[in-house]
């Protein structure tokens, strides 16, 4: 339709041009007798002029038809520009929080992509060119970091910034001063503790780490233990490691490695100090004897220790403080607890829910800078923060600009709070790694607290093992991930158009958040094909339709249903391949007022099979049970990708103009 449009302007105004034409020179007008050479050198001057406005004619349309197609790449190159892509880590920040930031700024286009929690999912955007505006990211550290340093804005001296604790703020920095990460409000993890337990055995609450290992050996006499946790998992495992540690890390000593470790100017590899790190693996030998962790407490999973928790057989775990509300809500008495230190300090655990960076891309326009600083201010602050945590749970804020908003479930480690003992964990991929590895040997009595701090600094120190760099895919091209009113996200188009070959579907519809970004004229291992689609919880569910029934279904991806996810921009409108829907906007809601397949309106009659992709708590709205089929068993759609992919000589299907937006 477009090249249509665009070539009957030019048309028109031609046939205007020549009806001027035939008017001016009064070629169809009876004329007055001249004399020969009158009538001779006017005919000359009549056929001069003629040609002239005949060849600016042929010029004019020349022009036109170039404007024409020039109009339709100016018109993506401004919704490029007006466009700020946001990359948010995980699905959960589309319920809310997203939504939340763009009703904040109605006048700035905010696109939302899933993105992934992983470092390695940036570096691999940057090497080709496909850096996003704004990047989040949960597993963080300054160490994995690094090779992004140059690539990201400096932002120690904005307000943003300034407004964070230096406490926190010092985590962040580089060498050099300048700071390219902010965290947002804070997960705390700690100890929940069943305080129903203690009062009925008469054991009192720890107040300090000798009442805690106290506490343990009581109720171990009584049958019940003590603590465990999931120590099936690294992060437990890492964060117990430097928890019991924290007021050690923070001190001067501690923070100068950690600077030394987090360098991202560093080329060298960093071990383990000699200063502080031979006491936190000996404070670990000492919790591991006072809750007689076991070789069998490594088998345990979150839900295996709640379920313990919840039977009364644990009366304490290591978890987050939103914990005590689910169990609150059960009937139990439950509270949270800091890290005892033997110091006698009590600290927190903390874990940004995220930190966001600014691509440096930003600082060579201006009007895109201030834009993307408006979002980079909505998202840190306190309504916005308030959408990031679970309901009931406390808003710890790392930023001085979002008062402290404590419940009562957090009323026993308030003192904690005010003091800003909110250590925020050491979580390069390395520690996550080495400290899975070191701690589950030290709770199975195969490390001794020397032995361990041996072996946890030479793994640090030994040379990277090759990554699988093996190409399973190449993209010849490059497609653009921005959401243009005439044909949607081209890059989007091309996952769900070869997602549709791959499930060998007449129809795939797909929320927007399935796809992570761009394709890019790149060689993909494994590792980045896989991290093409949403890393958490994308089902597929297949079933045929009639026409019918496939409108309804569109329209419930168009304009939301209940329990379903609602677009709230147009970054958000689903991706369809197949077919090709009509869109219209009014005031951020969408209306559906067409579909067409094979170039021909849908008929109610028609019949086609449809594969939808959603997650699971979606599905059920969009189809269902009993009348759709899973395509991937229990599997997710990014492990039928990767399989896909990984199996070599795979192809990425050309992009469909799937949308128009009116």
């Amino acid at each position: 339709m477009a090249v249509v449009k665009y070539f009957y302007i030019p048309v028109m105004l031609c046939l205007c041009l020549f009806r001027c034409l035939f008017v001016v020179f009064g070629i169809a007008e009876r004329q007055l007798p001249r004399s020969c050479e009158e009538n001779d050198f006017m005919n000359k001057r009549t056929l001069h002029r003629l040609i002239s406005v005949l060849a600016a004619l042929a010029l004019g349309l020349s022009l036109l038809t170039g404007c024409g197609t020039k109009s339709a790449e100016q018109q993506e190159k401004q919704e490029d520009a007006q466009t700020i892509q946001v990359y948010l880590w995980s699905t959960s920040l589309y319920e809310t929080y997203a939504p939340y930031i763009q009703s904040q700024l109605p006048d700035v286009n905010i696109e939302f992509i899933v993105g992934n929690n992983d470092l390695d999912f940036y570096k691999f955007l940057q090497e080709n060119g496909g850096l996003p505006d704004i990047i989040t990211c949960c597993r963080f550290s300054l160490h994995d970091a690094a090779p992004l340093k140059d690539s990201l804005m400096d932002l120690a001296l904005t307000n943003e910034a300034g407004a964070v604790y230096n406490t926190y703020l010092n985590s962040f920095k580089n060498e050099d001063a300048s700071v390219n990460w902010l965290p947002v409000c804070a997960d705390a993890h700690g100890f929940v503790v069943n305080r129903g337990l203690f009062e009925q055995y008469g054991i009192p609450l720890p107040t300090d780490y000798e009442s805690f290992a106290s506490a343990c050996q009581a109720f171990e006499k009584a049958g019940i233990r003590g603590f465990t946790a999931d120590y099936t998992y690294d992060y437990t495992c890492m964060e117990t490691l430097q928890g019991l540690s924290a007021a050690e890390l923070t001190t001067t000593d501690g923070r100068k490695w950690r600077t030394a470790y987090s360098d991202p100017a560093s080329t060298a590899r960093v071990g383990l100090d000699d200063t502080v790190w031979p006491g936190a693996f000996e404070r670990m030998e000492q919790f591991i004897q006072d809750t007689h962790l076991t070789a069998d407490d490594l088998e345990n999973t979150y839900d295996d220790v709640t379920g313990m928790f919840r039977n009364g057989e644990v009366a304490m775990y290591f978890g987050s403080s939103a914990g005590v509300k689910v169990f609150q809500d059960e009937g139990i008495d439950t509270t949270f607890l800091p890290f005892f230190s033997q110091n006698g300090e009590k600290w927190i655990m903390t874990t940004p829910y995220f930190q966001v960076a600014l691509n440096r891309d930003l600082e060579q326009d201006t009007a895109r800078r201030e834009k993307a600083m408006k979002v980079l201010n909505v998202m840190l602050s306190e309504e916005a923060q308030n959408r990031i945590i679970s309901d009931g749970q406390d808003l710890l804020s790392y930023s001085q600009n979002v008062p402290l908003r404590l419940t009562e479930y957090m009323k026993d480690v308030r003192d904690v709070v005010e003091e800003n003992h909110m250590y925020i964990r050491i979580a390069s991929n390395d520690f996550f790694a080495v400290s899975k590895d070191i701690v589950s040997k030290m709770i199975a009595g195969e490390y001794t607290a020397r032995q361990a701090y041996r072996a946890f600094n030479a793994q640090l120190l030994a040379e990277e093992t090759p990554a699988d760099d093996e190409v399973v895919l190449t993209s010849g091209k490059s497609y653009s991930n921005v959401f243009h009113k005439n044909g949607g996200s081209a890059s989007f188009s091309v996952m769900a158009n070869t997602l549709r070959g791959v499930y060998g579907t007449d129809v795939l519809l797909a929320t927007a958040n399935s796809f992570t970004g761009s394709v890019l004229q790149a060689d993909y291992n494994k590792k980045m094909a896989a991290s093409m689609i949403m890393p958490n919880g994308l089902m597929s569910r297949q079933r045929t339709m009639t026409g019918a029934e496939l409108k309804e279904t569109v329209r419930a991806f168009v304009e939301g249903c209940e329990g379903g996810f609602v677009p709230f921009n147009r970054g958000s409108l689903p991706v369809v391949s197949g077919i090709a829907v009509e869109v219209k906007e009014n005031n951020g809601s969408y209306t559906l007022t067409g579909i067409t397949r094979n170039g021909q309106p849908l008929k109610d009659g028609d019949t086609v099979t449809v594969t939808c992709l959603a997650t699971e708590k979606q599905m059920e709205a969009l189809l269902a049970s009993e009348s759709g089929t899973s395509l991937d068993g229990d599997a997710w759609v990014k492990n039928t990708w990767r399989d896909h992919v990984s199996g070599g000589g795979a192809a990425l299907a050309e992009p469909e103009n799937y949308m128009t937006l009116r």
